[in-house]
């Protein structure tokens, strides 16, 4: 099938969304209903928030998995998780309907203009919404596609015009070669997905791949993984950071608290002027540099590029705040790399000096827990108290011998740090955290699982509790 009738709304028949629930698919979905192409679309467990933002813009979900779904499609669009025996993909190709995997789709919906893709093993979703928000207050108009509930969006997607699209490009089973970056974006380069990849030279070959297209390249230089990436001579180099003196574009004068940061910018030796975020953490600070450069390469105004920054309050899972009970603060983080939990613990360390952190952690995918075990225990060890839940499997099947109780064994090796209170099932989280919690204290879920629960739980209970 051709990208031209993928993306065509002159064909009637719908493109079947499988999993269009996801934080990926959901924004491609509404992308080609605004296009007027006609969307349906199934997913097995789509959440409140998600169902309610896809019904507003008349795409009704289908709860489960059937063959029928796809009766009468033009394409069937699917995530590379999805097995390829999968009874929706049978009956697909049986019909000859063309299945096409979600990276090559949204290569499509984006062809017709100037792509901005933001990749990295951690920070290129809040990267890719910082770099919407600063371009489109720069007057550029830009269309962002990013893998995160953004409140203010009331979904994944900022429609704009068809210029500039603003793409948060994922490495997870090299889905980003599937874009051509006029602006490509790298935030950081870390060993991860090692189902996927062999090594980290070959993420390292990978990302050297995506980035080649490109007429702008944008770097972390405070990241050693991004900074020592293969480039093509053609393409004009930004990078940017706080700690490197060589970076182009550099963030000085930082000042951090619990709910914000400022720091003025300096751009080849020039002071640019202040910025001031409603976000904390230095990762944040890294992340916004990232989308000023993009904006400069595009010739907006940095005061504009800045007021767009400041208008950003974070992406949904991301230090996100969800509540406060008799002076517990419970915030909900999406960290399920090494060092995304690091980063975030030491949000919370330099944002709340005086509180005690108490971290309730569940790992991601059974094979990143036994290839970071280690380093997860070191993370974890930055808080005070460590709950750990039970694996959250995702699209993997367990591996034997591979428990979250391996992390509590290296957290008990490392013999310095915080106190391990408790190992168990994700459902008895919130029980477990209200048997130990008091004023004063700072708790973090955190985990790209469904951790997320145990937030709102923990809060109606402390709730319940003082009433």
């Amino acid at each position: 099938m051709s990208y031209e009738s993928l993306v065509s709304s002159d064909d009637k028949r719908p493109v079947h969304f499988m999993g269009v629930a996801g934080a990926g698919m959901a924004a491609l979905a509404e992308l080609f209903v605004r296009r007027s192409i006609a969307v349906t679309g199934c997913d097995s467990a789509p959440t409140e928030e998600v169902l309610a933002d896809l019904a507003r813009i008349g795409i009704e979900i289908s709860i489960g998995h059937s063959p029928t779904h796809i009766e009468g499609a033009r394409a069937l669009v699917v995530t590379s998780a999805v097995p390829k025996d999968h009874p929706e993909l049978s009956a697909a190709e049986a019909a000859g309907i063309p299945v096409i995997r979600r990276a090559e789709a949204l290569g499509a919906a984006v062809s017709d203009g100037k792509t901005i893709g933001v990749a990295g093993t951690h920070g290129k979703t809040t990267t890719t919404v910082m770099t919407t928000m600063a371009l489109d207050a720069a007057g550029l108009d830009p269309t962002g596609i990013v893998g995160g509930r953004v409140a203010n969006w009331s979904g994944n997607l900022s429609l704009g015009g068809n210029e500039y699209y603003v793409v948060e490009a994922d490495e997870y089973d090299r889905s980003f070669l599937a874009l051509t970056p006029t602006i490509a974006v790298v935030t950081s380069v870390e060993a991860d997905h090692l189902d996927i990849y062999e090594d980290i030279d070959d993420i390292n070959r990978t990302f050297a791949k995506f980035v080649a297209p490109a007429k702008a390249i944008v770097l972390c230089a405070d990241d050693t993984g991004a900074n020592a990436l293969s480039l093509p001579s053609s393409a004009e180099i930004f990078r940017y950071g706080i700690d490197s003196p060589d970076a182009r574009l550099i963030a000085t004068d930082v000042e951090l608290d619990a709910t914000s940061s400022t720091f003025n910018v300096v751009f080849d030796g020039e002071m640019l002027g202040k910025v001031e975020l409603k976000v904390p953490g230095r990762y944040n600070i890294r992340n916004a540099l990232a989308a000023i450069c993009t904006g400069l390469f595009l010739g907006g105004d940095f005061k504009k590029l800045a007021a767009g920054l400041a208008t950003f309050h974070g992406v949904e899972r991301r230090f996100q705040t969800i509540g406060e009970v008799d002076d517990v603060i419970i915030i909900d983080d999406y960290a399920h790399h090494p060092t995304e939990l690091t980063a975030t613990l030491e949000a919370a360390i330099e944002g709340f000096p005086e509180r005690r952190i108490v971290a309730a952690f569940q790992p991601h995918l059974y094979s990143r827990t036994k290839d970071f075990a280690h380093d997860f225990a070191v993370s974890l060890a930055l808080a005070d108290s460590i709950f750990i839940a039970d694996i959250y499997p995702a699209r993997e099947k367990p591996i034997k011998g591979v428990t979250s109780q391996m992390i509590a064994d290296e957290i008990a090796g490392i013999g310095a740090g915080g106190q391990l209170e408790w190992v168990g099932p994700r459902e008895e989280v919130a029980d477990q955290l209200m048997k130990h919690v008091k004023p004063g204290d700072l708790v973090l879920t955190i985990g790209a699982g469904d951790i997320t629960k145990s937030s709102k739980e923990l809060l109606h209970k402390l709730e319940a509790a003082v009433r």
